[in-house]
């Protein structure tokens, strides 16, 4: 098939690589423009613009898919198939329809669950042990359009939103491979409507999604952690007891079932973190501004001791 390709981020990167190698041909590579990034504010090209140069595709840095130039462009190139992936721009319908078999999107949720941006989080965060990718026929309404494929995994017991990614954009080259050739067969397969009654969202993730709450059971705090790396990070601040503080993000944390003498926040008398239900078990962490760091080597540089303490930064 002849396909063009709407894409920005990191996650998007696999497929793409993937059609280069597939028997389909890319018509044209749709992302971002380059936006200006590091301390430097220098102007850097998106994750999948980067990739599309290095294979030599032809490559459109386009801010808006839907002006009605643009959509007569994607006219013209006619292609079987618009493929979008962590693009970061709404396709509306007439660019949709500027392809016979219209736009397909890969989703990194089992939809209709986790709708929206952060979906990997979001999954994380609720205690989920399974969870995958969904190819679906985009539609006006957010990731609400007709299911075409599905892949299921399972979330390991330690797995971060990272981890999670990345996993799961190679698992989603399988679930395009699928796509295409459904379409292969039919131009426009009907797909399975999705269940409204099963519904719920992921928006997009602020720095307080990332601030812990101390009186919140340690599960519950290690799960945000998971979730919240690398961006924006289970955060907190450290306070020794003579009032010295820095902010700092755990990176690796255990929930361990053992209740604490101790209030929530406060380091107990063999290091771990009381909580409102357990405590936490630090293996990680990276203080502000610098590298992660293992918790015995933060112990030994700040002499931390019982009844120093975490404190949350801010309310959710």
């Amino acid at each position: 098939m002849r396909v063009v390709f709407f894409g920005s981020g990191e996650f998007a990167v696999p497929s793409l690589r993937w059609l280069v190698n597939s028997p389909h041909e890319v018509a044209l590579v749709v992302t971002q423009p380059d936006r200006p990034a590091g301390r430097g504010k220098k102007l850097m090209p998106t994750p999948v613009a980067a990739r599309a140069l290095q294979e030599g595709l032809p490559l459109e840095r386009c801010e808006n898919v839907n002006a009605p130039e643009f959509v007569e462009k994607l006219r013209a190139l006619k292609a079987d198939i618009g493929v979008v992936i962590a693009f970061g721009q709404k396709v509306l319908e007439p660019a949709r329809m500027a392809f016979p078999s219209q736009c397909v999107n890969l989703h990194a949720s089992l939809l209709p669950k986790y709708r929206g941006a952060a979906p990997i989080p979001a999954a994380i965060l609720a205690g989920e042990t399974k969870t995958g990718v969904t190819v679906f026929r985009l539609v006006d309404r957010l990731d609400a359009g007709p299911i075409l494929v599905q892949r299921y995994t399972m979330i390991a017991p330690t797995e971060t939103a990272e981890e999670l990614e990345s996993r799961l954009a190679g698992v989603g080259c399988d679930a395009i491979d699928a796509t295409l050739r459904l379409h292969e067969q039919d131009p426009l397969p009907a797909g399975q409507p999705q269940d409204e009654s099963q519904a719920s969202r992921a928006p997009k993730l602020s720095k307080a999604d990332g601030y812990l709450r101390f009186d919140e059971p340690a599960e519950r705090i290690a799960l945000r952690c998971r979730a919240m790396w690398p961006w924006p990070g289970g955060r907190c601040r450290y306070v020794s007891a003579e009032g010295r503080g820095e902010e700092v993000t755990f990176v690796n944390v255990t929930p361990v079932p053992v209740a604490a003498e101790a209030p929530p926040g406060a380091i107990t008398p063999v290091l771990t973190v009381a909580t409102g239900q357990g405590c936490l078990e630090i293996h990680c962490l990276q203080p502000a501004g610098k590298r992660p760091m293992s918790w015995q080597d933060f112990v030994n540089g700040r002499h931390v001791k019982a009844g120093d303490r975490f404190e949350t930064l801010a309310t959710r």
